[in-house]
């Protein structure tokens, strides 16, 4: 019996919450945790500050693009909800990768992700900076190099650590949107604050559903799929997850309901109270309409927000990045010592070195601060799109493993498959066009192309020094701790 047939035959049982696990991780991450993360990834500065100028381009029809970049996302979670039923692993996406198309997509799909939390990291403290200044007058690149710092050290202490920090920062998102959904609905029912005109009917009564037309709603949806990066994230947990296959569908399950509560909900109270004139580029709608209900320090306290936004991603991209760096060591496609663990079971080289990495963010805000956001998130972009159509292609091959009865079925399983993949898939693949038609989505492409040189060209340079690796079977338990 494999690895994965002693994985699968386990399943729907309860794995021990004893201090370790196949990987030599520690399972430190309750259930209450893994549910708090995976509701604070799919909450961030997309919402809270993107937003606003996705509102100014494309009205209410935004709305629309968020329930269908949603229902993407969604398919795009039970499939690999799918794959960790079938075999729960830290580094999930690489390990499939791997497993259904082999060492060469393995590797280019873990690098790509690491690229991806180091980018978004290196954006968030950027934009940290940027938050602090409201209060004080501190340069960006100090602010980000603390904040960076701060977060590094957190995830080299514990993993439990790590788990309690992302569900205080989500719990203060989740407040801050129920809070203003609450708050509008008091407006929109009862009359309550200052609003000028609330209504429902201005999500439609000024310049209709699409104001700027369709073409400019489809365009949006660059900017919407940016917003969704960090729900994935539950997937990199399963190796330090308590009793992980419930956990892990329980948070799978309940994301269409947090993405229409806290994106779908909120969007529709934000353009109900106001029209979406007044909302535009550079300024929360949330502070818009705090302010417009007449809450003192609307302001303030939504800069609190968005700065523990920050702060939450950058702790969940220095802890999935130390994770992902270690599959990759444990495959040989990256340096041994990677692989080590801490006595506390944290992969503290590979958390180290991705730290050192987003350093250059903090480099790139002192060079060119006003473009260094738009710089780092190009990278973000492209890469997400990338790794989330590697799961639905190793979930594809999956299935047709299982039709083929070459691997058992899982008791999880994505509805509709392989249909639903195949549309998730065309979706990825239709933002991917949309990116030609913009500046910024330009950048992402050339950004993608030249990763994808770079990357290729180091998988070439391993395989020419003739390092080896398991490039199937599960990551094995690092010897050195």
């Amino acid at each position: 019996m494999t690895a994965a047939d002693r994985d699968l035959s386990d399943a729907g049982t309860l794995e021990p919450t004893g201090t370790g696990d196949s990987e030599g991780y520690a399972r430190g991450l309750s259930p209450r945790t893994i549910q708090m993360i995976a509701i604070g990834g799919a909450i961030g500065t997309g919402l809270f500050y993107g937003a606003g100028g996705a509102i100014e381009q494309a009205g209410p029809a935004l709305i629309l693009a968020y329930l269908a970049a949603g229902l993407a996302i969604f398919v795009i979670m039970r499939a690999l909800g799918e794959l960790l039923t079938y075999r729960p692993v830290s580094g999930s996406f690489a390990e499939y990768a791997h497993e259904f198309l082999g060492r060469y997509a393995g590797f280019v799909t873990g690098w790509s992700y690491w690229a991806v939390w180091v980018a978004t990291c290196m954006a968030e403290i950027t934009v940290a900076g940027k938050y602090v200044q409201y209060w004080f007058d501190i340069a960006p690149w100090i602010t980000a190099l603390v904040v960076l710092a701060l977060m590094f050290a957190a995830n080299l202490i514990s993993v439990r650590l790590f788990g309690e920090g992302e569900f205080w920062f989500s719990a203060i998102k989740v407040t801050a949107i129920i809070g203003m959904i609450l708050l509008g609905l008091g407006v929109l029912i009862i009359g309550f604050g200052h609003a000028a005109n609330p209504t429902v009917t201005n999500l439609w009564a000024d310049g209709g559903v699409f104001p700027n037309g369709f073409g400019q709603s489809l365009l949006v949806l660059q900017i919407v799929l940016f917003a969704y990066v960090g729900v994935e994230l539950v997937g990199i947990t399963a190796g330090e997850a308590r009793e992980p296959r419930k956990t892990l569908r329980k948070a799978i399950n309940t994301l269409p309901f947090r993405i229409g509560l806290f994106y779908i909900g909120a969007l529709l109270v934000i353009m109900s109270v106001s029209s979406w004139r007044n909302f535009h580029a550079g300024k929360s709608p949330f502070v818009e309409v705090f302010q417009q209900i007449g809450i003192p320090g609307a302001a303030g306290i939504i800069n609190f927000v968005l700065l523990t936004a920050a702060l939450s991603s950058c702790n969940s991209g220095i802890y999935s990045t130390g994770r992902m760096l270690r599959t990759l060591s444990l495959h040989g496609e990256a340096p041994a010592a990677l692989n080590k663990l801490s006595s506390r079971q944290v992969p503290y080289v590979g958390i180290s070195a991705s730290a050192a990495a987003m350093v250059i963010g903090v480099i790139v805000n002192i060079i060119s601060p006003d473009k260094a956001f738009a710089y780092i998130t190009s990278v973000s972009t492209i890469g997400i799109i990338f790794v989330w159509g590697m799961i639905l292609v190793c979930h594809l091959l999956y299935r047709a493993k299982v039709a083929r009865g070459e691997l058992p079925a899982a008791d999880y399983r994505l509805p509709a498959a392989p249909y639903t993949t195949v549309l998730a898939l065309a979706f990825l693949a239709l933002v991917v066009v949309l990116l030609f038609f913009t500046e910024s989505g330009r950048t992402a492409i050339v950004v993608g192309v030249v990763w994808a040189v770079l990357v290729s060209l180091g998988y070439l340079g391993l395989t020419r020094l003739g390092k080896s690796g398991d490039a199937t079977g599960p990551v094995r338990e690092s010897s050195a701790r």
